[in-house]
This record gives structure tokens, C-alpha cells and sequence, in this order.
């Protein structure tokens, strides 16, 4: 480990952080909004839920560099830019977020729900104040595996995007010289465990009725 590299490259390599940290989380963001009304929508199919999820499955499982080539011609951006990565892991995302939301509402035992419609909830402040409440601990679990996931894929990002830690494994493997590589790493690794840390904690706060049923 080459200690006077890293001092003289803090810079660049706080910027390459906050780069990963960018497009690996914007997309986590963007597919729990769309993931939300999609997975109710598909959970409201009753059995035609499984054939969707199926097919996001078949989705999920496309390999991560064939879809980062693929995009830039579906969406006419330049094969380098950063959109192709956002995109992807977005979409990547969407396709088990709405997994995750269709199982918590599925968590749901159908007492609750029909001693919420016995106490006079409608059929949507049942759902916003009974059902998705319940679900919200599946969905933070899917949470917690999209974004540690996203973390990864984004230093695989490297070969057909700019930016982020991705590009420290590159250049220590062009030049033979481990410590980038290990700097990468270690703080990949980092970002995974603080990230999932925090929403952890999110969920322990926002959930407090989940904490308690737990203990």
C-alpha cells in the first residue's frame, strides 16, 4: 500500500466518492417512487401478478454490462455518458422493488384488512394507512439489496461510463498498481455497509411498530 499516492490524490479520490455515491443512489431513488404504484398495480392483478413478476425477474437477470452497451442505441445518448448507468440501475431497480412491494402487500394477513374495511377505511386509506405501513418492512429489504447491488454494478460502470470508484480498479489494473485498486475496494465495501446502515436505521425510525414485533 502506497500511502504517499493516496495522500496526494484525496482530491480525486473524495470526487470519484461522491461520483459512485451520485449514480448508485439517484437510481434507488427513482425506482422506489415508480416501484410503489407499479407493485400495487401488479399486486391489484391478483394471479396475473406472477407472470409480471416473472418477466421482471427474466429482466433482473440480463447481465448488467450487455444492458450499459445496449441502452446508449435505445436511448441515442453517447455509449460514455453517465445517463446509460442511471438508466440501467434504475431499471435494474424497478424490477425487484416491485417484487419486494407485491410480497409486503401480499404480508398482509386478510384479517387486518378486513378489520380495516370494518371500521370504516376506503379502499385507499386502507392501503396508505394499513397495508403499506404493514408491507414497508419487505420493502426496505428489497431497499437494502438494490442499493448495496447498485453499489457494486457501478464499478463495473467503468467500462462504458466516466466517474466513480470504478475507475481506481482500472487504473491500478492498466498499471500494475495495486494501491488504486485496493483504495477502490475498500471503499466500495465502505459505502455498501454505511449505505445499508443507514437505511437501516430509516426503517428502525420510520417503523417503529416493525422494531417492537421483532424484539
Amino acid at each position: 500500500m502506497n500511502w504517499g499516492w493516496i495522500q496526494n490524490n484525496l482530491g480525486e479520490i473524495a470526487s470519484l466518492l461522491g461520483q459512485h455515491v451520485l449514480l448508485a443512489v439517484v437510481p434507488v431513488v427513482a425506482a422506489l417512487v415508480i416501484a410503489l404504484p407499479l407493485g400495487y398495480l401488479v399486486f391489484r392483478t391478483g394471479k396475473g401478478a406472477n407472470p409480471i413478476l416473472a418477466v421482471l425477474g427474466v429482466i433482473y437477470s440480463i447481465p448488467s454490462l450487455a444492458l450499459f452497451v445496449a441502452l446508449p442505441v435505445l436511448l441515442g445518448t453517447r455509449i460514455l455518458d453517465p445517463v446509460n448507468v442511471a438508466v440501467a440501475l434504475t431499471i435494474y431497480s424497478v424490477a425487484l422493488l416491485v417484487r419486494s412491494v407485491v410480497d409486503g402487500l401480499r404480508s398482509v394477513p386478510p384479517s387486518v384488512k378486513q378489520s380495516a374495511s370494518a371500521v370504516g377505511f376506503s379502499r385507499w386509506g386502507r392501503l396508505l394507512r394499513v397495508e403499506l405501513p404493514l408491507a414497508m418492512p419487505v420493502v426496505f429489504a428489497g431497499l437494502r439489496v438494490v442499493t448495496v447491488s447498485n453499489i457494486a454494478l457501478v464499478t463495473v460502470a467503468v467500462l462504458v461510463a466516466s466517474g466513480g470508484l470504478g475507475q481506481l480498479f482500472l487504473r491500478g489494473y492498466n498499471s500494475i498498481f495495486y494501491t488504486p485498486l485496493i483504495v477502490g475496494l475498500v471503499l466500495t465495501v465502505l459505502l455498501a455497509l454505511v449505505a445499508d446502515g443507514i437505511i437501516l436505521l430509516i426503517q428502525r425510525g420510520a417503523l417503529p411498530w416493525a422494531r417492537g414485533r421483532r424484539a
